[in-house]
């Protein structure tokens, strides 16, 4: 196994946490933006207004994006094991 076998399985897992991580982060920031500018607009200082409706967004992008996140990672799995004879070898 080489220095630079490491890294690139490194690199690939962490590529695809950021992915899967912005899956998950992005829909939940633009609909906390949405939210702060409401609470802003009209002087709500409520701290579930803006906590619910984030945690509603992420819970529906883990429904639909749920199996290609599950996908992903089986995928990396499965490759990262088939290629352990041609690292150890």
């Amino acid at each position: 196994m080489t220095p630079e076998s490491v890294l690139t399985i490194g690199q690939n897992a962490l590529y695809l946490t950021v992915l899967i991580l912005a899956l998950l982060l992005l829909p939940a920031l633009a609909v906390g933006l949405l939210v702060s500018m409401f609470q802003a607009a009209t002087q709500i200082n409520e701290q579930t207004l803006s906590f619910i409706p984030r945690l509603l967004v992420i819970f529906l992008v883990m429904i639909f994006g749920g199996s290609w996140i599950m996908q992903s990672m089986i995928t990396f799995t499965v490759r990262l094991i088939s290629e352990i004879p041609q690292l150890i070898g």
